[in-house]
């Protein structure tokens, strides 16, 4: 496939593959539209060309609104090019049988996108916006952020060499501030929620032409690089369809995308035509709960919240694209649910102890809502069930403090051996 325009999702008005993101006659968002993949009725052909392509995202670069695949030239005879910007994507799917036990269910597996280079899905999306902004000429590198969006940025321009300005609430995890201003970003911290570092950022873009706001005048392209993790799920499940993924629901892009990316490949014969798209279970945190709200009142669109949660990444109170995920999740038979702060931090003690795998606060509300589903039988026996994990614990310590206790002894057998019946107790 290759990228033939920009279309809006409300009224089909095309428009030029420039930067723009709304629609100028409806108002309505923008994304890319593809023409046919050359090589469409010969599924067979188009898995070789990508099982032929680099481990990272770039192997899907048929599927990308790119001119090209971002190299760099070699740098003497004998040499061998390298790919421009951060290597994203080919992040581990991990089989969870301790999790699934644990929860009464069949078979769960966890896309673990925290393995990423600045550890959160963010570079996926960072990487595409970033090479499509240098492909349109734009000097700079912006972003408004809940934070990992933030260390995105900032990383990926320090390896494009563009100056990078990134826009965040005042109040963001200390972690995530300093995983962002490390790579020598300007970053300014905004007194007010997303809503408003968002709104800014969009009046900024239209008085700088010159800088690429990855969210705002590159959404359509940067969107587009979720649509991988569906992609990375389909071939590493051995060219199949889960049938469940659960997923976090902050704008609604990455659900809105994961199930985009599906539907791309069913259409091209790539996945077994028997299959339906995965039922989609969104996950919302309830002092961030506009989607879920909406859902579970039968609405179409999503009343705006003031957020008031530990999970900052989804705190998200106004959803450029919750009325898609809503009916994304109705035409899956999905679901969208929402849990509170202490699900949340259970939830990431939950799959900390079950997997290995430590994972922030977004992470703590899929894996809640997995076990709010399962524990009320809307999970089928015989699913196979992906979660998305879209960030590292580190980046969110401040959730777990006081989540258990440590026992300090002297160097001292006898003192050790007096503790030694007590395990370490997790209370949450």
């Amino acid at each position: 496939m290759s990228a033939s325009s920009l279309t809006c999702r409300e009224c089909g008005s095309e428009y030029p593959l420039e930067a723009h993101f709304v629609c100028s006659k409806c108002f309505g968002p923008l994304e890319v539209k593809y023409e046919e993949h050359p090589s469409a009725g010969d599924p067979d052909a188009i898995r070789r060309r990508i099982q032929a392509g680099p481990p990272n995202i770039w192997r899907y670069a048929d599927f990308l609104p790119l001119d090209r695949v971002p190299t760099l030239a070699a740098s003497g005879p004998g040499q061998t090019p390298g790919l421009e910007g951060l290597p994203a994507g080919s992040t581990p799917l991990v089989r969870a049988d301790n999790l699934a036990k644990e929860l009464g269910l069949r078979e769960v597996w966890v896309k673990n996108d925290a393995a990423n280079p600045t550890h959160s899905f963010k570079d996926r999306v960072v990487a595409v916006a970033a090479a499509r902004a240098k492909e349109l000429g734009f000097t700079t590198l912006a972003c408004a952020s809940t934070g990992n969006l933030a260390n995105a940025v900032a990383a990926a321009g320090a390896a494009l060499g563009m100056p990078v300005y990134v826009f965040i609430p005042a109040d963001l995890e200390e972690q995530k501030i300093l995983a962002t201003g490390i790579y020598g970003a300007t970053v300014v911290t905004v007194r007010g929620n997303y809503d408003d570092v968002n709104r800014l950022c969009t009046e900024i873009a239209g008085e700088r032409p010159d800088w690429a706001f990855v969210n705002v005048n590159m959404r359509p392209y940067y969107a587009e690089g979720s649509k991988t993790l569906a992609y990375e799920i389909a071939e590493q499940l051995g060219w199949q369809t889960p049938d469940r993924i659960v997923a976090p629901i902050a704008s609604g892009s990455l659900f809105t995308k994961i199930g985009k990316g599906f539907q791309e490949w069913k259409d091209l014969g790539l996945l077994d035509a028997d299959q339906a798209l995965p039922i989609m279970s969104g996950a919302q945190a309830a002092g961030c709960n506009p989607v879920a709200h909406a859902f579970e009142q039968g609405h179409d669109v999503c009343r705006p919240v003031k957020p008031d949660t530990i999970a900052k990444s989804l705190a998200i109170g106004n959803p450029a694209d919750g009325p898609y995920a809503i009916e994304l999740a109705r035409q899956t038979a999905g679901t969208i649910d929402q849990v509170t702060d202490d699900e949340i931090r259970a939830g990431i003690a939950l799959l900390a102890r079950t997997t290995g795998i430590f994972t922030e606060t977004a992470g703590g509300v899929t894996t809640a809502t997995l076990k709010k589903l399962a524990d009320s039988g809307r999970i089928g026996a015989d699913e196979r069930v992906v979660i998305v994990i879209t960030g590292e614990g580190l980046k969110t310590l401040d959730a777990v403090r006081g989540t258990f206790e440590c026992r300090e002894i002297d160097p001292n057998f006898d003192q050790f051996e007096a503790t030694a019946e007590h395990r370490t107790e997790v209370s949450v």
